[in-house]
C-alpha cells in the first residue's frame, strides 16, 4: 500500500474566468482576490487589479492571492458572470460553512 500526498490547488479558474483575467491584465497587473472583515456573515470577497506582492500565491500567471487570504480561499472556484444584472467575478468557496443571503459575505 502506498500513501500518496494531496496539495490542493490553490484556485481553480473556469474558462471564463480565465478569459477576463487575461483582458483585464495590465502592466505587470493581474486580478487580485482577497477575502477581508466584514459583512453579514463575518468575511466578505475582493475583487481588484494590483502589482504582485512578495507573499503573493499566482494562480497560471493570472491572479493574485495574498497569503492571508490563501487559506481561506484554497480549493476554491473562481468564475466570470455575465448576466442581465451586470458581469461579475464568482467565486463558489468549498471552506465557506455558510453564506448571506446575497452571497456577498461567508462563514468558515
Amino acid at each position: 500500500m502506498t500513501v500518496e500526498s494531496f496539495t490542493p490547488q490553490a484556485l481553480i479558474l473556469t474558462d471564463t474566468a480565465r478569459r477576463q483575467a487575461r483582458e483585464l491584465q495590465q502592466d505587470n497587473k493581474l486580478v487580485r482576490v482577497y477575502v477581508t472583515g466584514g459583512g453579514c456573515s463575518g468575511f466578505q470577497y475582493g475583487f481588484s487589479i494590483d502589482e504582485e506582492q512578495p507573499d503573493d500565491t499566482i494562480v497560471e500567471d493570472l491572479v493574485l492571492i495574498d497569503s492571508l487570504s490563501f487559506q481561506y480561499l484554497v480549493g476554491s472556484t473562481l468564475d466570470y458572470k455575465v448576466d442581465i444584472m451586470g458581469s461579475m467575478f464568482q467565486l463558489t468557496n468549498p471552506n465557506a460553512t455558510g453564506t448571506c443571503g446575497c452571497g456577498v459575505s461567508f462563514t468558515v
